[in-house]
């Protein structure tokens, strides 16, 4: 996808050296970082640096890369590999990757080990491109329907970001949107702020508006309001991860979004590579629940006059603030889910249909 014209991949590796676009200075200062050892790469997961499932799991394998560059010594590739995945646990995405990446090179203990960990570092990336694309082929037959009923611009509620640049490229929420766009269906975005990092104001508006698609920032709490007074058509979110069952666990905020949705009979949809599917958990009760800093909830980042990124406290010195990062939505309040291989019903025999 595009930032001032320029085509992007969320990361890539190029002179020894992974390259990430730093999410944490966005959208007031677009960097490109360098990542050159495991722990830089451990390091921009928990910060934040690179965020979303599937830019997780990207992050998380050039970051087994990353290690074999280091030092191929079957200990610290493993060390490595376990610090990738306690970097955030929420996630499925991280563990996917890193096991994936741990399988391909078992055994490996030579000098093509590098190459050979590039190369499938790559290679998952590649694939998440290909089903994020695949993703909007499918979901773009949703708003074509809706289209085609309505005959008038289509608008859609999103959550946080699950855009480009919570993938390698097209998204997962988002890829169905600029599908959408790009065969000329007018298309508006309720776009929800995400407090408290305020991914959706900060990145889901911010590459809406590269790519030239109609949207508008809103408090988290204003879905509801406008989903009664029939101002939403549909919702689409993505997912870190989601049961066999069609339990979705997704940024915190998106179980009110879908109560709201069902109370108004507004189809709620959930896309999601295949990669995003945990099939061992079977209890969304086990699913494990980042709790971050609370320091995200009590201060905001902004841009000063002088064009400086400034961090200001908001909340009475002496107040306690709980951070959870993430919230389940059960099966049934989820209309579809929209996967690389088509759309499911939020089962485990909908995705067994699609996964056999």
């Amino acid at each position: 996808m595009r930032i001032d014209g320029k085509e992007y991949r969320t990361i890539w590796y190029e002179n020894n050296v992974v390259k990430i676009i730093n999410q944490t200075k966005l959208p007031h200062k677009f960097t490109i970082k360098e990542l050159k050892t495991v722990k830089d790469a451990v390091h921009a997961i928990k910060t934040m640096e690179v965020r979303g499932a599937p830019l997780i799991g990207g992050t998380a394998a050039y970051g087994i890369a990353l290690a074999t560059q280091e030092n191929h010594n079957p200990e610290f590739v493993k060390k490595s590999a376990e610090e990738l995945t306690q970097a955030r646990p929420t996630a499925i995405n991280l563990k996917w990757a890193v096991d994936r990446m741990m399988k391909k090179l078992s055994g490996i203990n030579s000098d093509q080990i590098l190459d050979i960990a590039l190369k499938e570092a790559k290679e998952i990336c590649d694939e998440d491109v290909q089903y994020c694309e695949n993703i909007g082929i499918n979901g773009l037959k949703i708003i074509e329907k809706i289209y085609n009923k309505k005959k008038s611009t289509v608008n859609i509620l999103t959550h946080c970001n699950a855009g480009w640049l919570a993938t390698i490229n097209w998204g997962t929420a988002t890829s169905p949107i600029y599908h959408a766009h790009k065969k000329g269906i007018p298309v508006h975005v309720w776009v929800d702020e995400t407090r408290p990092r305020n991914q959706g104001a900060n990145l889901t508006s911010y590459e809406l508006n590269e790519e030239e698609i109609p949207n508008t920032i809103i408090a988290d709490n204003t879905g509801g309001i406008l989903m009664q007074r029939g101002e939403v058509d549909m919702c689409i979110v993505g997912t870190d991860r989601t049961l066999s069952n069609g339990d979705v666990c997704n940024k915190i905020g998106t179980y009110l979004k879908a109560l709201a949705a069902y109370d108004n009979n507004i189809p709620f949809y959930v896309a999601l590579p295949s990669s995003t599917i945990d099939w061992e958990i079977k209890d969304a009760k086990n699913i494990p629940i980042e709790e971050r800093n609370s320091e995200e909830l009590s201060h905001v980042e902004g841009i000063d006059e002088n064009k400086e990124i400034k961090k200001v406290l908001i909340y009475p010195n002496k107040s306690k603030s709980l951070n959870l990062a993430f919230d389940v939505t059960p099966a049934k309040y989820v209309t579809g889910l929209i996967t690389e291989k088509g759309i499911s019903e939020a089962s485990f025999s909908g995705l067994q249909k699609l996964f056999k």
